[in-house]
Order: C-alpha cells, then structure tokens, then sequence
C-alpha cells in the first residue's frame, strides 16, 4: 500500500468510503438505525431470531500480501455471509473494523467497491464499526434473521440422513498452490477457477431454500472433511463418504488423483455448503439445485457412532475404507494457529 499525498483524518476516511447515503428502510426492515449513532438499532419482527457471526482476515495469514483491494473487500464480506447462508439466515447488515498500515485512498476505494457491490447484492447495510492504524487486518460481523426454531444448526444429523455438498471443492486449493508454484497451471486454466479463492460466492439463496429441509449444516471453510467432523461431534453421529463422489472441477480433475482427492477433501477456503437430510427430501433437493442453477452432490451418509469419538470413514472406489493413516491426509482442517 502506498501513502496517499493527502493526509486522511480516521472520521475523513469513514464519511469518503464507508458512509453511504441515508435511504428510507421499508416498513419491514429490521434496521431501525444505521451507521453515524454511537449504536445501530436493530428491531427484527417478533417471529424471528437474529443470528450474528464475526470474521477476521490477516495479510499474510488468510490472504497474500498486496492482495486485488477490491476483491479483498467482496471476499471479507462473502465469507461472513456464508456462515449466514449456512443457518438459513437472511443478511441484514454488517460491521466493518480495519485496521490499516497507512491510508492510502486508492486501496480505500477500492476496497469499499468490492465490499458494497456484495453488499448491495444481498441487501446487507453497512451499520457500524471502527478503524485504527496497525497491520492490514480486517473485522466483519454479518448480522441475519431467521424465523424462530428454523435455524439450520450442526448438531441436528439424523442417521440415515445424506451428506450433500453444494458446487465444486479443491478449486481455491488448487489457485493458491498454483500462486505458489506449488503447481503449474496455464493462464487459461487458472483464469477459470481464481475466482473461487478471491471471490467466493455466498449460497445464501440455497441456505434459504434449506430451511425445513436440511437437518444439519454448516459453509465449508478449512476443508470439507474436516469441517464436516464439526457437524458429527455435535451431532453424536458418524458419516460414510464416498471419496470418488466429492464433486471436483474440471481444472482439477487434471490434476494427479492423489491431488485431487487431497485438495477436494481438506483443501479449505471454497465457502460452499455442507448439509446432511432425511433420503425423503433426495428429489426435492435435486429440484432445488436445478431452480438455483447450482450443483448438489450427495457424497455420502450419517451412521451410528461406532466408537466414542464421531468419525468420518471414508471409502474408495471399490467401497472399501481407507485405513486411519490414508484417511488423516484426507480430514486435516486449516489451524489458524498452526506454525
């Protein structure tokens, strides 16, 4: 980032990107007040809960430095709003703290472009928060609705339920190991999937479609099995998943099966659904994935616990299980503290 010839003021900064025009809510809005209080008001009807998640991403920990400004800004936003999507959550508006090197009012521009052209697409205000000065870090709390008792949560696998995964898994995998030469992939074959790491798209629509359908789910952000591991634990249950059936990109199936399998199964950072419902809702959900123009793969399914831990088991192609020393290269999630 460089330093802007004009020195910014902290309340310059937030009135030039981050403060857009007053516009009169509808009558339903849950947002009663918006940025420029000491607080947002938020009053959802009486039928509804709010459901609210943060996020925190850290150049050089959770994205490379020097990072597209503006993709940065759709991308710190669309991760939150999947963790809406994954409860069955309706946006309504967000928080915006960030902490920056220096200001630099192109990055600035920028970067407010890409967090409201995503916000305005799911109707989600910008109500509040703060900025200071310190390494590039940027903090989103999303805030939805849910009608009572109808959020989608983890702990509610039923066995014999299936194991569903929304889209394609490995792709930001297989984007961020082409950036670091970890792999070669031509500029047509990366052009085609880069997105899903720096875009990642939000399936709130499929997590408004699921409520009374799904029984358990949750957005896939370290890595589908092992995300999937978090749905088991609380729920006391075990999953069988078939690994030739964890849909994969083209630009993926290229690759050796080793890293295919690899990269879908823990690749981590691909923001779609994971979602476990009774065999009875199997057509409807195909249905669902037909309207919403968005692939819906059934990868598996719920068991009884065999031991006191809850367990993924993973099969092959010839239905066998993998032994437990082939399947932790498979179930390894991203550790945020990991050295």
């Amino acid at each position: 980032m460089h330093s802007s010839s004009k020195p910014l003021g902290e309340f310059d900064l937030i009135e030039r990107f981050f403060k857009t025009p007053s516009i009169a809510q509808p009558p339903n809005s849950a947002i009663h007040l918006g940025i420029g209080d000491d607080c947002a008001l938020i009053k959802p009807p009486s039928d509804e809960e709010i459901a609210i998640t943060s996020d925190m991403l850290v150049e050089g920990r959770h994205f490379l430095k020097g990072a597209d400004a503006e993709q940065l800004g759709r991308k710190a936003l669309a991760v939150n709003l999947s963790d809406l999507a994954a409860m069955g959550a309706k946006p309504l508006g967000l928080t915006l703290s960030i902490a920056l090197p220096n200001m630099d009012e192109q990055w600035l521009k920028a970067f407010s472009k890409g967090l409201f052209s995503i916000a305005n697409q799911f109707d989600c205000s910008l109500i509040g928060g703060d900025t200071t000065a310190g390494p590039l870090t940027i903090s989103i709390t999303a805030i939805g609705s849910v009608p009572n008792g109808k959020a989608i949560r983890r702990s509610g696998a039923k066995i014999d339920d299936e194991v569903w995964v929304s889209g394609a898994v490995g792709d930001a995998r297989l984007v961020l190991a082409a950036l670091r030469h970890e792999i070669s992939l031509s500029k047509d074959e990366l052009g085609t999937i880069e997105h899903r790491m720096h875009q990642p798209t939000p399936r709130i629509e499929l997590g408004l479609r699921l409520r009374g359908i799904a029984n358990a789910a949750l957005d896939v952000s370290d890595g589908l099995l092992g995300d999937l591991q978090h749905i088991l634990r609380q729920s006391q249950v075990d999953a069988e998943i078939f690994l030739d059936r964890l849909p994969k990109s083209d630009a993926l199936k290229k690759q050796s099966i080793q890293t295919q399998n690899q990269f879908a199964a823990c690749g981590g950072d691909d923001y779609e659904l994971c979602f476990t419902a009774p065999k009875s809702q199997h057509e409807f959900i195909l249905e669902i994935s037909r309207a919403l123009d968005l692939p819906l793969t059934c990868i598996g399914r719920i068991i009884h616990k065999k031991n006191h831990s809850s367990q993924v088991h993973i099969l092959n192609t010839d239905g066998k299980i993998l032994s437990d020393t082939e399947a932790a290269q498979l179930l390894k999630s991203f550790d945020h503290f990991a050295v």
